[in-house]
């Protein structure tokens, strides 16, 4: 059983070289399509043994990832983007997963992909990540291009993760969107993407608008879900407190709570100084569930971390010595060096442990 790992780039010369050493031992062939670099991206790819092969830039990153499938060779293609990361434990996991492939022949494996923030895993959620050649998968989309998965699907515990780089964000994805739109109707997955594109630059009347047209209509519902928080970020940047409350309650229609609806409610209490409804819906957090396998964009944090520092702060402001602590432990338990933590832990040191703890 043979993969090639498929790749998309344009001037990552800060972080091919990273991403190339990770993944060289689970690739038996690499095919690094170039979409008009202008740096040492190129050199990079082929130092490390991968084939370079030149794509003209047409605003449309599902036609260029086409394109580096049409060249891959080999049983199985995987893909990665420059800023992605193979950690040693999980290309020890490849070589498991790899029997798995080999014994199941499957048409799609899906896997983690964690997006990492200042060194931590902020999200992770589950992408198509190998696929059969044989089977012929297309990529979709101009801009957060996926592959519609079909056939045999088997779920894998190994994970890649997006490390980023410095280059700016930019508004190239929001520029190809409104050319896009111009051009033909977008579907309800696109049209939550664009609307979350508006946000991130600014233009929050009118990503409010795209997302409620979003979920107006149909729709994958998890995207609808993760529609509602940012049409509430939206209209919280617009002073309009209520109606981001409401879009997080909307939330809860199209599907179970989840615990990042339930921490921004709980917030949105605790600075209005509404303390009982901001310990409901802390408390509510801890009680969700992990989504990322349904396709959620999952925060851990949502379900932990974040909901015991906002209990251990709320009880203090409560006067409930005693409770704050204990609620600091809990949070000490699971991450005992996260700086908020520790800050905490800081505190109790120099006032002393509350009696009867």
């Amino acid at each position: 059983m043979t993969f090639t790992l498929c790749m998309i780039v344009k001037n990552e010369e800060e972080v091919l070289n990273r991403c190339l050493l990770s993944a060289k031992k689970l690739a038996d062939e690499i095919i690094v399509v170039d979409t008009g670099s202008s740096d040492n991206t190129s050199s990079i790819a082929r130092s490390l043994g991968a084939r370079v092969e030149y794509y003209r830039w047409n605003d449309d990153f599902a036609a260029a990832r086409n394109y580096a499938f049409s060249l891959a060779s080999c049983d199985y293609i995987f893909w990665l983007d420059a800023d992605d990361y193979i950690t040693a434990e999980n290309a020890e996991l490849f070589i498991k997963l790899k029997a798995e492939i080999e014994r199941e022949k499957p048409d799609m494996v899906q896997c983690a992909y964690e997006m990492v923030t200042d060194g931590k895993p902020a999200l992770r959620f589950m992408r198509e990540r190998f696929v059969k050649r044989s089977t012929n998968f297309t990529w979709q989309g101009r801009v957060h291009e996926c592959i519609a998965p079909r056939g045999k699907i088997i779920r894998s515990n190994f994970c890649v993760q997006h490390l980023g780089s410095s280059k700016p964000r930019g508004s190239r994805n929001l520029n190809i969107y409104r050319k896009w739109t111009q051009e033909e109707t977008l579907d309800g997955r696109d049209l939550f993407y664009f609307g979350r594109e508006l946000y991130y630059n600014g233009f929050f009347k009118e990503a409010e608008n795209t997302l409620e047209n979003m979920l107006s209509g149909d729709g994958w519902y998890v995207n609808k879900i993760e529609a509602c928080l940012v049409l509430s970020d939206t209209r919280r940047a617009q002073n309009n407190r209520e109606g981001a409350l409401s879009a997080l309650f909307q939330s809860f229609c199209y599907g179970e709570p989840r615990a990042k609806s339930c921490v921004k409610i709980a917030e949105s209490y605790h600075k209005t100084n509404q303390l009982p409804e901001a310990e409901f819906w802390y408390k509510a957090a801890l009680l969700c569930r992990d989504h990322s396998e349904e396709g959620d964009f999952e925060d851990d944090y949502a379900r932990s971390l974040t909901p015991l520092l906002g209990l251990c702060r709320l009880s203090f402001e409560q006067g409930d010595l005693k409770k704050s602590y204990d609620y600091h432990k809990q949070s000490e338990v699971l991450f005992p060096n996260h700086p908020s933590v520790e800050y905490n832990r800081n505190y109790f040191d120099q006032v002393g442990i509350p009696n009867d703890c």
